[in-house]
């Protein structure tokens, strides 16, 4: 499947048009990039993709908060399965030397009386040790070069798009924690 065409599947709206040395962007498809997502391509253009998807890039702890609204007609086997394949990258992303990208991901359906779903079904929280972890983790529609992603996540991506009507992506560095 071509990248413009899972993009769409998966309801992202990213927008550009270059592949610079393994960065990759797609056409326009919906919208500009927004701010954050502008900062990220700068920054990988500005120090390489070697230094970008490396371990010790940005150290500390990022939390990578993926929610998904299925498809409608994806059955409920389908997607326990999707859960099940998301839920294995935590053991399965490595980088090419078999260090550990992951350090752990969580997950359960929407649950709250809030009325401010949106529509999204099951959340995600996937969390690094650094930037360069998190950079790796993704790939594209970042990171095109294979020697600079996560194998594992991008095979998940082609598998879940088809399941997927809409995909919510929001990523945070832990500033603060609290504990009782």
């Amino acid at each position: 499947m071509k990248l413009k065409t899972y993009v769409k599947k998966l309801g992202l709206s990213i927008a550009a048009s270059s592949v610079v040395a393994g960065l990759q962007m797609p056409p326009a498809l919906a919208m500009p990039p927004s701010p954050a997502a502008q900062h990220v391509l700068d920054e990988a253009r500005r120090v390489g993709l070697a230094r970008f998807t490396a371990p010790d890039f940005k150290p500390g702890l990022i939390r990578h908060v993926v929610m998904f609204r299925f498809n409608p007609r994806a059955t409920q086997a389908e997607r326990h399965e999707v859960t099940k394949r998301f839920v294995a990258l935590a053991s399965l992303s490595r980088r090419p030397n078999g260090a550990a990208v992951v350090v752990s991901i969580e997950t359960g359906p929407q649950m709250s009386g809030e009325n401010a779903d949106i529509g999204l079904e099951q959340a995600y929280l996937v969390t690094f040790r650094s930037e360069g972890d998190r950079n790796f983790y993704v790939g594209s529609p970042i990171v095109s070069n294979p020697q600079y992603f996560d194998p594992a996540h991008n095979a998940f991506k082609s598998f879940a798009g088809s399941y997927l009507e809409k995909v919510v992506v929001f990523d945070f560095p832990v500033m603060l924690t609290t504990q009782n």
